[in-house]
């Protein structure tokens, strides 16, 4: 078992920890209130949270309604193309109407990622968002394939349904998303030909892990998965039992006529499903360093105990001594999407943030969402950080703290190459770079900027929630000393948050 966090490990420090890692971070006043509730009470009111769907209604266009109407758009110009009869006009429409879907679609992943960046920043449930997040990678499925972007908003939700559920009613809704089926081909498996692309993926990278499944399995799976499917204009899920193999299959030595949902009940069976979950979690919230061998067995043991339910697993987690460790406080590399959340938090910038950060940053930054890489998702830890990706970051940190955009990276189109519509939007962000000056009056008091350390320590708690190493402290004095007048200016202030956040120490939550 983990063992209970005890009383005097429940510091300002371990609050910090528990809002950065359990959510995205906040400014000193959210560590403080939360700090407040005491260690137990923390815990609940992340793991229980408040609902605040209200805040943030799904674009326009992602709404069901709108994307029936889309689909029935789309399949009356398809039918007016088929009934041109000069087939060159046919050819030039058809151009015409795959760029006009393409653009649209590009327009509407660019709106979406939008509209989640918001509602990670601004959530009152942040676990519920980090954990939407989690299963994005984990489930990873991607746009450049699936090519609907309602289909990806449909996903979205669904992760966020089951964001602290259950991991086994999830898996089983998995199996019925529209995204995923495209994404793995499940929608085009049949009995005849049974596709084993989502059979092999389910056990390789969504619940066991390479080398704990045979061929066999894969192929008799594969056949269980047949009939999935789902309705274009809805878009729902349906079950079509003459395109389903019903024949008695093998699955883990056990005989039965199997569809999906018993795949997954077999597969939840097994014990390496849960060392697998539970350390994907531990490498999420915790450590990149793997948990030793009585680490996996209590966490392992947490699941299973928890019924596959998330949220008594994760209370379990952050109400543990393993998880306020010195070893894996402030030492995890922040994700592209933490570190954007967690800056525009800290600076305390609302929605007043220019569209760069969602279209080359995230991009430069090599974690765009709703694009992940592959099936396997982002790798994490510390392949997040390389030179491009630092040089990206103190770019970005001193665009947010001085308005200074010329450094950032140019975004890019697919492959590496130039991208206009990105390219755009960056200008757009360079021209209206002083909407995204922070309120350093609110922020750093006349008082505060008065007293050189008294600044350093408030602005060093604000960014990195822990004590200052000898090296950093030396560089921050430095500056206050050269500056030598009786307060520092807005400018002067937005020039030692960005030296203050383009260090290694910033990189890390």
């Amino acid at each position: 078992m983990f063992t209970p966090a005890d009383a005097s490990l429940w510091t300002r420090e371990a609050a910090a920890h528990l809002l950065n890692r359990a959510g995205f971070g906040g400014t000193p006043a959210d560590i403080e209130k939360l700090h407040a509730l005491g260690r137990e009470k923390a815990v609940e009111s992340l793991v229980s949270g408040v609902e605040d769907a209200d805040k943030f209604p799904v674009p326009d266009w992602a709404r069901p309604e709108a994307q029936r109407e889309l689909m029935r758009e789309m399949m009356e110009s398809r039918r007016g193309i088929e009934e041109t009869a000069d087939a060159e006009t046919k050819e030039q429409k058809r151009r015409q109407t795959i760029q006009m879907v393409v653009r649209k679609q590009r327009e509407q992943a660019m709106e979406l990622i939008g509209w989640w960046f918001s509602r990670m920043s601004g959530s009152t449930w942040p676990l519920r968002e980090k954990m939407t997040l989690f299963w994005h990678g984990h489930f990873a499925t991607s746009v450049e394939k699936v090519k609907q972007t309602g289909l990806m908003a449909k996903q979205n939700a669904l992760f966020r349904t089951h964001a602290l559920g259950s991991f086994r009613d999830l898996t089983k809704a998995i199996v019925r998303d529209p995204a995923m089926m495209v994404y793995l081909d499940t929608n085009t498996s049949r009995k005849e030909k049974p596709n084993e692309n989502f059979a092999r993926e389910l056990m390789e990278l969504f619940t066991l892990g390479e080398g704990h499944y045979t061929e066999d399995d894969i192929k008799e799976s594969a056949r269980a998965f047949t009939g999935y499917n789902f309705r274009p204009v809805m878009p729902e899920p349906v079950f079509l039992p003459f395109q389903h193999d019903n024949g008695e299959k093998t699955f883990f030595g056990e005989k039965g006529r199997w569809r999906g949902d018993d795949i997954v009940d077999i597969i939840l069976k097994q014990p390496q499903c849960a060392n697998f979950i539970a350390e994907k979690l531990w490498r999420f919230f915790v450590s990149d360093t793997p948990p030793d061998d009585a680490q996996h067995t209590a966490l392992a043991g947490a699941l299973t105990k928890a019924e596959w339910k998330l949220a008594p697993f994760l209370s379990t987690l952050f109400n543990s001594a393993e998880f306020y460790d010195a070893k894996v406080m402030r030492c995890q590399i922040k994700s592209p999407v933490q570190f954007l959340v967690q800056t525009r938090k800290q600076l305390e910038l609302g929605e007043n943030v220019p569209a760069f950060l969602l279209a080359g940053a995230l991009q430069q930054l090599g974690q765009v969402l709703f694009r992940p890489p592959n099936v396997a998702g982002w790798e994490g830890g510390r392949a997040w950080i390389n030179t491009s990706t630092l040089l990206a970051r103190y770019n970005i940190s001193g665009a947010l703290t001085t308005g200074n955009t010329a450094g950032l990276p140019g975004p890019q189109g697919r492959g590496g190459a130039p991208n206009a519509m990105l390219e755009r939007l960056r200008d757009r962000a360079r021209r209206d770079a002083g909407r995204s000056r922070v309120a350093w009056s609110s922020i750093v008091p006349e008082d505060v900027r008065k007293d050189p350390a008294k600044l350093i320590e408030s602005l060093a708690w604000r960014f990195y929630n822990g004590p200052l190493n000898s090296a950093d402290r030396a560089k921050f004095e430095a500056f206050t000393k050269e500056k030598a007048t009786d307060s520092l200016s807005d400018e002067d202030l937005g020039h030692l948050a960005h030296l203050m956040m383009s260090t290694p120490q910033y990189q890390l939550c």
